[in-house]
């Protein structure tokens, strides 16, 4: 295997990483914290409402706008690091 080709699957191995830990969190606040543990958080206000139902409607929202702005960051990052940025 080549260099070149040794630095392109190092790349995809860091950007799969970087995708399933997106999916993971997204996958804990939308259903883990929105739905699943509702209950245990019911008995947090937060806005006039609980948290569990705060999560649910708004939080993952902001959550998964939040998500976006670390994916761009981490893949310039992860860009630089393996010289494939855009100039």
């Amino acid at each position: 295997m080549s260099d070149d080709e040794e630095r392109g699957v190092a790349y995809w191995k860091a950007n799969l990483r970087l995708v399933t830990i997106c999916l993971i969190i997204w996958a804990f606040v939308s259903f883990g914290l929105g739905l699943l543990l509702r209950p245990l958080l019911a008995g947090i206000p937060i806005g006039g409402t609980d948290l569990g139902f705060w999560f649910a409607q708004q939080g993952s929202i902001y959550v998964f706008l939040v998500l976006i702005f670390f994916y761009a960051a981490m893949m310039n990052s992860i860009d630089r690091k393996y010289d494939v940025q855009e100039d």
